[in-house]
């Protein structure tokens, strides 16, 4: 992996306080600074000399703690400061001597991780610019280095996983696990990636409580507090919603959003991950429990709207819309948008997770999204990508004929009963695991299937949505400024 590579290469295994030179500007397109992050760095992206020093000289010149300075080349860090940290260029040719950093370059950051893992198992000279793309083609995008890096990923990523209580790394392992899955569905190899999900269950139960608690400067944490973040960091902004959209699809849709500057973080849905629940608590600002009906979605529009009239949006500075042709007008301030398109495949599919990547690919391709956030940003906006709940791979148990289930959630994956007497044995029969009440309606009781099960059809293979897998907890939160964006 590219960030692990950087950390490597970089003098942070001998020092506490380092200063990136982000010579390349790899920051923006390739999250190399996760390396650090995964080791104990506190990353600290540097802006001017008196805004670090009131909030991170003390830091620096503290023994304690991890730090690493990510600046640019054209940034002016004065000598005090410099002299407390050790320097390292982070820049291609300085990662990749052997080879042609424009070739590099031009091939974009995607091309970074397989570079890496490629380039350590060669002393072969590549700078001219046809025998770089020679290696490219033959070392890099070779089946064998494709496979070496997605076990050499998955593995790192199980030794971070285990016993992790950090919400902020299962942000990062999330993603990561949807890099590994998504080029194992693209280049045909076979990767098993379920143990993260069993790891992350376990962290579910004992954890998820705990969330309402932490605050963050970079992410809502919960996707209930969503629009209090927005509304915090924006003045005037619209949030896109992209009903079930998980980091996996992110992750392809996000190639066509090459030239627009944004920041990538996570948030975790609501349990269960389904539309009516955690898309209602996304757009209201609650709880589940706090929901007039969180069984439905036929209060969402009104429960978005008195949320923005509580944060002190006017009615006519509000406005909830469907589809890529969504406009709003110059008094809009506070503006939601739903696209229904992931969710549609998800249940439509007939294909898995290699069906997902074809069609989400198709998507990306078409550039609908990217053109209205680009739309959105030269009028103004500052533009938040996100979703209600992400999706997953699952093989049916059977379906449930019991009766006594008092709530529809139209999930497949959790049951939300009432007075129920044959819960505990309706919980062995399917191996059940019984869910807190964790911001939830407390008159219920709900029962969830394991990680990978459903109550669909005995052996059938489907995506669906619901459960408490990463893939359908942790969303992907993207940030999009109009100012960084509009010149």
């Amino acid at each position: 992996m590219f960030a692990d590579y950087v950390y490597e290469k970089s003098a942070a295994k001998y020092a506490d306080k380092i200063l990136l030179i982000d010579a390349d500007h790899l920051t923006e397109d390739t999250r190399f600074t996760d390396g650090f992050k995964a080791r104990g760095f506190e990353i600290v992206m540097y802006h001017d000399d008196l805004s670090f020093r009131i909030e991170y000289e003390a830091k620096i010149k503290s023994k304690e703690g991890r730090i690493a300075v990510v600046v640019t080349p054209e940034q002016y860090v004065p000598y005090d400061l410099r002299r407390r940290l050790t320097a390292y260029k982070v820049s291609l040719a300085d990662l990749f001597p052997r080879l042609n950093t424009a070739v590099l370059r031009e091939r974009g950051p995607e091309t970074y991780d397989l570079v890496s893992s490629a380039y350590e198992r060669t002393y072969d000279q590549y700078r001219s610019t046809a025998a770089t793309e020679q290696f490219l083609r033959v070392e890099a995008y070779s089946k064998e280095n494709i496979k070496h890096n997605l076990v050499s990923s998955y593995q790192e990523l199980l030794r971070r996983s285990e016993s992790c209580t950090d919400y902020k790394e299962w942000f990062a392992i999330a993603e990561e696990k949807a890099r590994i899955d998504c080029m194992a569905v693209q280049y045909d190899l076979a990767m098993d990636t379920t143990e993260i999900n069993r790891r992350f269950r376990d962290y579910i139960l004992s954890q998820y409580g705990k969330l309402s608690t932490s605050m963050d400067r970079e992410s809502p944490v919960l996707v209930s507090k969503a629009m209090e973040f927005m509304h915090e960091h924006s003045k005037k902004f619209i949030i896109v919603v992209m009903d079930g959209m998980a980091e996996f699809d992110w992750s392809i849709l996000s190639k066509s959003f090459h030239g627009v500057h944004y920041q990538q973080t996570a948030a975790f849905a609501m349990i269960p991950t389904v539309t009516s629940v955690s898309r209602q608590c996304l757009l209201s600002n609650k709880y589940p429990r706090e929901l007039e009906n969180p069984w439905s979605q036929s209060k969402e529009k009104q429960e978005f709207i008195a949320c923005a009239k509580n944060m002190g949006f006017a009615d006519n500075q509000i406005s909830y819309q469907r589809g890529y042709d969504a406009d709003f007008g110059s008094l809009i301030r506070c503006g939601a948008v739903i696209i229904n398109d992931i969710d549609d495949m998800v249940h439509g599919q007939k294909q898995g997770r290699i069906g997902m990547f074809n069609d989400v690919g198709v998507m990306a391709r078409q550039k609908k999204l990217v053109e209205m956030t680009r739309r959105f940003l030269s009028a103004g906006f500052d533009v938040y990508i996100t979703a209600d709940h992400g999706n997953t791979t699952r093989r049916g148990m059977g379906k449930l004929m019991s009766s006594g289930v008092e709530t529809e959630t139209k999930s497949r994956c959790m049951l939300v009963l009432k007075g129920f007497a044959d819960k505990d044995s309706t919980r062995e029969k399917y191996g059940l695991l019984e869910f807190p009440k964790t911001y939830l309606p407390k008159e219920y009781d709900y029962l969830i299937c394991d990680v990978g099960d459903s109550f669909d059809a005995k052996g059938e293979d489907v995506m669906s949505h619901g459960g408490i897998s990463i893939d359908e907890c942790v969303v992907p939160f993207i940030k999009i400024k109009a100012v960084e964006n509009n010149g």
